[in-house]
């Protein structure tokens, strides 16, 4: 149900507010180049800094763009449970075709729970969920046994977005869960090692650029031409690299302003690239070919 390359939406803003001009042409430029899918208020739409009444809108607003044209996936995640289920049903009531939420963050559950939490979401809502394990950022690990525990405790579980950066625990959760559970890669570098063992696509951070160069990767992968998705990956495996120069979504803020796509404003605590950074990462991308302003 969820398989091939969805983009993990920025949040361009001006002075400060969201800017929805350029969130519009981005979703159709995004629908033009034929990416499967978008995900609004995700780590990379900087949800961590957008107000309860933000969060709203912007996905009111990317369900209304969109129009059914793709698959429109709304980060719903919080370190409370409660206020993960607020704004689940929150994008239930707004059209969305499925949640993603990410581990609970600084609270560090236990794996019961991290079992709990989600299955108190699903429960409360007829939406498909996405997992979301991210250790790096949430500083807890969602573990393949507890998450086989899970999804014999609910029926709308339904996706994996792995971020951990351990193939090995990616490949046990294939072997445990089977096709019970898609398994999406949530970290660019890893994406056709990830194809290589049972992965179904990715949510793609590099995509809010080149969209249909990502998805190029995995159609191939699909068509059996290995060695034309591998010529395709390690391609684009620099600019990977750099959209994680410094923490993201830093460096893909400073690429969409290179490229013209919307402002590079973020909001603090985050601040602009670095002037070292922001030189290799435009050497990077006009290396690639992307045209800059």
């Amino acid at each position: 149900m969820f398989k091939g390359a969805y983009t993990a939406l920025v949040t361009p803003f001006k002075n400060d507010k969201i800017d929805y001009d350029s969130l519009e042409k981005h979703i159709e430029y995004q629908i033009k180049e034929g990416i499967d899918g978008v995900i609004p208020m995700g780590t990379t739409g900087e949800s961590p800094t957008i107000s309860f009444e933000e969060h709203e809108e912007f996905i009111k607003r990317v369900v209304k763009i969109v129009n059914k044209r793709v698959k429109v996936i709304a980060g719903t995640g919080a370190n409370s449970t409660s206020e993960a289920i607020w704004l689940t049903k929150g994008a239930e009531d707004a059209g969305v075709d499925a949640s993603l939420s990410v581990n609970p963050y600084y609270n560090k559950p236990t794996q019961k729970g991290l079992i709990a939490h989600y299955e108190a979401i699903a429960k409360s809502t007829k939406l498909p969920i996405i997992l979301y394990n991210i250790p790096g950022r949430s500083g807890v690990n969602f573990l393949p046994e507890s998450i086989n525990e899970l999804l014999q405790r609910t029926d709308n579980v339904v996706a994996m977005k792995e971020a951990s950066g351990d193939i090995n625990q990616m490949m046990r959760l294939v072997e445990i869960c089977g096709d019970r559970l898609t398994l999406i890669s949530g970290d660019d570098n890893l994406l056709l090692p990830l194809l290589s063992i049972g992965g179904k696509g990715v949510i793609s951070v590099l995509s809010n650029i080149l969209p249909a160069d990502v998805k190029k990767v995995i159609t191939l992968y699909n068509e059996n031409k290995i060695e034309e998705a591998r010529t395709a990956f390690y391609r684009l495996l620099p600019l990977c690299r750099a959209m994680f120069l410094e923490t993201n979504p830093i460096p893909v803020k400073a690429a969409m302003e290179m490229a013209g796509f919307c402002g590079g404003e973020l909001r603090l605590p985050l601040v602009p690239l670095s002037d070292v950074n922001r030189e290799i990462l435009r050497k990077t991308l006009q290396n690639y070919g992307v045209k800059l302003k």
